[in-house]
């Protein structure tokens, strides 16, 4: 797979000659997780730069775009290593990438180390990547797991009457900082997290967890996804628990819906947040939908694009939209193109996304469900949504500072609650 990829992305797809590059040539290299927990949603993404360059007829600033794919497996050592070979060895411009959130982390500091190169990131969503010393030539096009995280806490609470809840979630980066997002919200919407469970990325056997859930909880808040989320369910379903559940951001994507198995019948009715709804009926989501459907065949795609695939097409729409209003500008460090980055009101499938003074998206947070279709496929079906997201989810930056890093024992339910 990880082969055809890099071949339809940097050859077939573009009708670019696979030749040197020339001065009328940008070279640009995707970072993305193509081994490892989030595999699928990683070729996900490289469809979607795919997509995103072929509408744009290979070019941006006036010049030709070549690509060079960098396959991860999520850990920092190894993305670090790639965008290394990328920036020194392959001789890339900017970078679009990483997928994962402790591989943002990473990718932040290394940008810190190429101030005249730039790294757009790809789908990564820890908090610290554009929170903590950002790196000013990184730039965060899709929202982080804290904001995805906003809604969905009231909604439990309000509309389904769950108040007490214990969660499993990935223990990293992302992980905690998706929990973080949705226990702000349904702490202060007077919800209770009985006990949290911690488990490893890359878990398969979760039989020791599920045995130690408590029987007097309204729900179970699962944050982890890929092939994680997968094995879970398919555990849970086997155990025979009925308990209700409800989605981090990663465990209701179009990679845990399509998955086969008894996960399925767990999925069923669980609400879920983050940056996108399947049935988003905005004539531009409904438009790149069927750019997606129809650009690849049924069999080597998802019905609709996964989270990821969406994250690496509003980055690279970005990196392309900046490259025209600079002409292909990228001398001088690459000053102009910053600029032109942190500018961008950027029109997207989810709507407008523009950067804060981190370089850190505000935008939209869709609620869903997931919702049984009438051939048998899942979906996430939209309940509600919150538009104009911010990094510290309406709070002042002093409060949200003052609330502590995601971490396994923050937020502080009790604090929030007040």
């Amino acid at each position: 797979m990880r082969k055809w990829l890099v071949a339809s992305v940097s050859a077939v797809a573009l009708g670019l000659p696979g030749a040197a590059l020339a001065q009328d040539t940008i070279k640009i290299g995707i970072l993305v997780a193509l081994e490892g927990a989030f595999a699928a949603g990683g070729a996900d993404g490289v469809r979607n730069v795919e997509l995103a360059l072929k509408q744009a007829g290979g070019m941006a600033g006036g010049k030709k775009i070549e690509t060079v794919v960098a396959p991860t497996d999520t850990t920092p050592d190894t993305t670090i290593r790639q965008a290394r070979k990328l920036i020194e060895q392959d001789g890339v411009d900017f970078i679009i990438g990483p997928l994962s959130g402790s591989e943002g982390i990473a990718m932040r500091d290394y940008a810190k180390t190429i101030p005249e190169k730039t790294v757009i990131n790809g789908i990564s969503g820890a908090l610290e990547t554009t929170w903590v010393d950002p790196a000013p030539n990184f730039f965060r096009f899709n929202l982080d797991g804290a904001q995805w995280g906003q809604g969905l806490g009231s909604y439990v609470v309000n509309q389904k009457g769950w108040k007490r809840v214990v969660s499993i979630a990935a223990d990293y980066s992302f992980g905690y900082t998706n929990f973080l997002g949705f226990a702000v919200d349904f702490c202060r919407a007077g919800g209770d997290i009985v006990e949290r469970f911690w488990v490893p990325l890359g878990s398969s056997d979760f039989a020791g967890v599920i045995a130690q859930m408590p029987d007097d909880v309204d729900a179970i808040y699962l944050g982890v996804g890929g092939t994680d989320a997968i094995n879970f369910l398919n555990q849970y379903e086997q155990a025979g628990a009925e308990t209700n559940l409800i989605g981090g951001t990663i465990m209701a994507d179009q990679t845990v819906l399509t998955s086969k198995g008894r996960a399925k019948d767990a999925l069923v009715g669980t609400p879920t947040s983050g940056a996108l709804a399947d049935d988003n009926p905005a004539p531009e989501w409904q438009a790149y939908v069927k750019a997606y459907q129809d650009a690849f065949p049924a069999a080597e795609r998802f019905p609709s694009p996964s989270l990821f695939g969406v994250g690496y097409y509003v980055a690279t729409l970005a990196a392309l939209q900046a490259l025209n209003d600079v002409g292909g500008d990228l001398s001088d460090g690459q000053k102009k193109f910053h600029a032109a980055l942190s500018a961008l009101n950027l029109q997207t499938p989810l709507g407008v996304v523009a950067l804060n003074e981190n370089r850190q998206a505000t935008g939209t947070v869709f609620v869903n469900e997931v919702t049984e279709n009438a051939d048998g496929t899942l979906s996430n079906k939209m309940v509600a949504k919150q538009e104009g997201v911010n990094q510290t989810l309406g709070m002042t930056a002093e409060e949200f500072r003052a609330m502590g890093l995601p971490s396994r024992d923050t937020p502080d339910c009790a604090k929030l609650r007040g």
